[in-house]
């Protein structure tokens, strides 16, 4: 399974979970060696036709860095952190996401909009 990691540290993923609020951005930056990154975007078409499919899912856009780079970043939109974390804990996600091999770094952290 991709290692989780946490962007900000005071603030991990399963603590944004618990946070009742919407709609908002899941950013998800992964760190994937080359060699890995065509098995782990059929991998990450898989567990994106499931999230589709889940209530409160709106949108979702993978992004790869430029220059060579290594990262590729997932951008969803859902309705409520409640909503993603329903999708999140599903039994059938946690099979998929447990695919992805261990050398695969996950930076996952939940947005909300702000008016500037």
């Amino acid at each position: 399974m991709a290692k989780l990691q946490s962007l900000d540290p005071n603030t991990p993923i399963f603590a944004q979970f618990k946070e009742k609020t919407g709609p908002i951005v899941l950013a998800n930056t992964f760190v994937v060696p080359k060699e890995r990154t065509e098995a782990f975007l059929a991998l990450f078409r898989r567990q994106a036709e499931f999230m589709k499919a889940q209530p409160g899912f709106v949108s979702l856009q993978m992004h790869k860095g430029t220059a060579d780079s290594q990262l590729l970043m997932n951008v969803a939109v859902w309705e409520s952190t409640e909503a993603l974390a329903t999708a999140f804990g599903n039994p059938e996600f946690q099979r998929l996401a447990a695919e992805s091999p261990d050398d695969i770094g996950s930076y996952p952290h939940v947005f909300e909009q702000i008016d500037v």
